[in-house]
């Protein structure tokens, strides 16, 4: 793959698409899993993983606890093994990899968790329940600024020594590992149900079965698929959590990751701009026993006009460019979230206003992405309104071709790649410019190369 370039001018795609894609396996899953595959009792090997920043700040992490990793991106397949000799384990005396001597308690693991949100919850709570060392955690400077306190408070109620070395509940933070004590607590994850995920996953750690008990209510959807997965390593999470275990899951030897829902939202716009039909392989839609929420994206979508197939071998998509009987949208996102931005970037090509609610979590993401959203899209001659919660986007005719910014978040360099195939000039001339596209390396790398491939399949046809 050829760097991408500072500013990337996408050319439109002039005839309706056709031909299929295979996306890449579901981030949320891969580091979900991934942590859940450092507590088994035996090795595991994930299948279709995701290889990204995100995932590769993951399995760097764990390797500094001690996990051996195996990771092949050619085959797209992860293999995690050594638990029983991990800092994770109560019986290990770990040592180094590469050297003779025990790492002493007093030297601190350096984990750099970038700013990947499922890293960053996953790995403090993981480093809180290990039964031993100090981990210092850190990112990047955005990543200072995202939401942990619900989950640093809920810790520490269970024992944890976690100290901030900056600003109060932000990284970087020091974490003197003394394993988790158990017994009720009570979390704040509304700013990120992350946080809850996080404490589920570790709590068979604990020294006795913890009581969690949310001081709010939380979007459900990314829970109930950190369950659902608990539920597949041999810990049922539904219905009270297991008592601490020296290996509490169990290996089911190989796992199949999903692929991601979420990059599926991108692929599933597409036709609704281009016209024609795509199929994208192995993809579930709703309904069809994901254990990914986004993929109620998709009856958002057939509401404008988009037609999905189920079969046996993916989703078959498609639709027109004439949007006319579409209906006016007013769409609450809020347990779908990271969709939001694909429905955003193409309400300008939709016949009347699209509403959008749901959404004032997804400010302190990796960028505040309402306020984002509503400047590029009235940079690009957009009428939009926005409150705190929600975007109003009420469609002009003419698109002012513009260089739009990503604000180094991966959703904004996809969503606005999808509307820049748009043929706005009818002759094919690129007249949107995406700003840092390299950005998608967090999730998607292969994001603009898979768009260019699926350009040329539509003029071969």
């Amino acid at each position: 793959m050829n760097p991408l370039p500072a500013q990337l001018p996408i050319i439109p795609i002039t005839r309706p698409v056709s031909g299929s894609i295979t996306l890449p396996g579901s981030k949320s899953l891969t580091n979900r899993a991934l942590l859940i595959a450092a507590l088994c009792d035996a090795p595991v090997t994930l299948s279709g993983a995701l290889f990204s920043e995100d995932t590769e700040l993951m399995i760097a992490a764990l390797r500094k606890l001690g996990l051996d990793i195996e990771a092949n991106e050619a085959a797209a397949t992860i293999c995690v093994s050594n638990q029983e000799n991990s800092l994770l384990s109560p019986n290990s005396a770990f040592r180094m990899s590469g050297h003779s001597q025990t790492r002493r308690s007093h030297s601190p693991i350096e984990i750099d968790v970038g700013l990947a949100g499922t890293a960053a919850r996953f790995l403090t709570a993981l480093c809180a329940a290990a039964p031993r060392g100090i981990y210092r955690i850190d990112g990047v400077p955005q990543m200072r600024k995202r939401p942990m306190r619900g989950l640093l408070d809920a810790l520490r109620s269970l024992g944890a020594d976690i100290r901030c070395l900056g600003e109060a509940h932000h990284f970087p933070i020091e974490i003197h590992a003394r394993g988790l004590r158990g017994g009720p607590v009570e979390i704040d994850a509304t700013e990120s149900s992350q946080m809850l995920s996080a404490l589920l996953m570790v709590a068979p750690l604990c020294e006795t079965p913890p009581d969690i008990r949310l001081s709010a209510p939380v979007r459900e959807p990314f829970v109930q698929m950190t369950k659902n997965l608990m539920a597949q390593f041999g810990i049922d999470a539904k219905h009270g959590l297991a008592a601490r275990a020296t290996r509490p899951y169990r290996s089911p030897g190989i796992y199949a990751i999903e692929p991601d829902a979420t990059a599926a939202s991108y692929f599933l716009a597409l036709p609704l701009v281009t016209g024609g039909g795509l199929m994208l392989n192995a993809l579930r839609g709703p309904g069809g026993g994901s254990l990914q929420g986004d993929t109620r994206f998709a009856t958002v979508l057939q509401k404008t006009g988009l037609r999905i197939q189920e079969t046996t071998t993916g989703l078959e998509i498609s639709a027109s460019k004439n949007h006319g009987g579409a209906p006016a949208l007013d769409e609450n996102f809020n347990e779908f979230s990271d969709t939001f931005l694909t429905l955003a970037t193409i309400a300008p090509l939709l016949p009347h206003p699209t509403r959008i609610t749901g959404i004032a979590h997804t400010r302190k993401q990796e960028t505040d992405r309402v306020s984002g959203m509503a400047r590029e899209l009235a940079r690009l001659g957009q009428r939009v309104i926005e409150t705190g919660d929600s975007l109003e986007i009420h469609p002009r005719p003419l698109l002012t071709g513009q260089t739009v910014e990503t604000y180094h978040d991966h959703r904004f360099a996809m969503s606005l790649g999808i509307l820049g195939c748009h043929d706005l000039h009818g002759d094919g001339r690129p007249w949107l410019t995406i700003d840092n596209p390299a950005c998608c390396a967090k999730t998607f790398p292969h994001f603009f190369e898979q768009l260019e491939t699926i350009r040329i399949q539509a003029l071969l046809v």
